[in-house]
């Protein structure tokens, strides 16, 4: 109790609203013309919030969205199998939240984030008038993942945190294909065709799948473009260029048709994986100038004093010069996911139904002809969740290891 008011009174004594006066005064009203353009900034901004709130809470027809909440989540899903796509949403959650404690910690911020986040979802839930059914699922999966992240957080403290590390790789790569199991069927599972796939489920595979091949790829090519072997180099380099020159939706027309024609005509390659190639080639020729920027970075001291050790080239790579050269540039790596994210609404014009294709869908629907700002916004509102989500995560892997 002590310590909230020490904070309040803190926060409202007289030397913080002089502080506070003192930077108003010399960054917004320092001239008359500055005090006046400050002016006309807020009005600007208020009458925009004030149209903005008057649509959303009275005008605005919002059931075009919880009506058709399923369809923009998973698709044509089977209904009668959506409880395999609820257990892969709780191994995408748990899974990082385990990882997180295991490499951050997990304490009672996170807890309150991920508590925070369950009842929001269900709150949601409730106002769009869905079942029991998902408001159930919502809370398991809450619970899964702060007992996950405090599981991966009690390991850490226990002193088998670096252990842990040296085996969350393997551990991602069996959820992938553990996921990828569930959703396609198989294997004791009723197998369920890629054209079911849509919506957000389709997004977020896709999006998963190319980043996963695409990185190894851009890490390839950007130590062949700096091979000292003329071959390797001028192949690394011409696929970059080649690559960086065409557009992105001429890429995936070229994964539609040209794909199927290199393989032999026994093979079939689902469309799906066609588009998962052309996202991921793109892709990987920008990862690939982003890493060789990394790998200038790094000082040639870092090789010279690698070799006096007696280590090979590889081991220098993998453990020196790679660790340091991929930290320095991870902004610009999840910027590049980000943007391979955000790609994926082309996905569409070839014949899928990502995201943007469901909301194309549903804005034709006869009842909600012309409600396209509900839809959009909720989609945009999706894509920016979840591109932020990235972005938080990438400043936590900017920190130095400690802090």
């Amino acid at each position: 109790m002590q310590n909230w008011q020490s904070l309040i009174k803190t926060a409202f004594s007289p030397p913080s609203l002089q502080v506070a006066r003192i930077w108003i005064r010399q960054n917004l009203l320092s001239t008359w013309y500055n005090a006046l353009l400050t002016l006309l900034c807020l009005w600007a901004v208020a009458a925009t919030l004030k149209s903005l709130g008057t649509w959303i809470f009275t005008q605005a027809q919002w059931e075009v969205v919880a009506v058709n909440l399923r369809l923009i989540f998973v698709g044509r899903y089977p209904v009668e199998q959506l409880w395999r796509l609820w257990l892969v949403l709780m191994l995408l959650v748990a899974v990082p939240t385990f990882s997180w404690g295991a490499i951050q910690g997990w304490g009672r911020k996170q807890t309150l984030i991920a508590t925070g986040v369950g009842l929001g979802t269900i709150g949601a839930l409730v106002l769009g008038k869905q079942g029991f059914e998902p408001i159930a699922w919502i809370a398991l999966i809450a619970g899964v993942s702060i007992g996950a992240g405090s599981l991966g957080a009690w390991s850490q403290r226990s002193g088998r945190g670096k252990i842990l590390k040296a085996w969350l790789p393997l551990l991602w790569f069996v959820n992938f294909c553990a996921m990828l199991w569930l959703i396609s069927g198989g294997l004791g599972l009723t197998a369920v065709s890629t054209t079911f796939w849509n919506g957000l489920l389709l997004t977020l595979l896709v999006a998963m799948a190319s980043i996963v091949l695409s990185f190894p790829l851009g890490v390839l090519l950007a130590l062949g473009r700096q091979s000292q072997l003329p071959v390797i180099r001028w192949v690394s380099t011409g696929y970059i260029e080649l690559i960086r020159g065409l557009p992105l939706i001429g890429i995936l027309f070229m994964a539609q048709v040209m794909l199927p024609l290199l393989l032999p005509p026994q093979i079939s390659v689902d469309q799906l994986v066609r588009a998962i190639a052309g996202l991921s080639l793109f892709s990987a020729a920008y990862l690939a100038e982003t890493v060789r920027g990394g790998l200038q970075s790094i000082p040639n001291g870092q090789w010279e004093a690698s070799r006096a050790l007696g280590l090979s080239t590889p081991l220098t790579l993998g453990l020196i010069v790679l660790p340091q050269a991929l930290r320095t540039v991870v902004p610009a790596i999840v910027g590049q996911f980000i943007s391979l994210f955000k790609d994926t609404a082309l996905l569409s014009i070839v014949g899928l139904v990502e995201l943007t294709g469901i909301a194309r869908s549903i804005t034709s629907q006869a009842e909600y002809l012309g409600r396209y700002a509900e839809v959009y916004l909720a989609i945009g509102l999706m894509y920016w969740l979840f591109c932020y989500s990235l972005s938080l995560a990438s400043r936590r892997l900017e920190l130095p290891s400690g802090s």
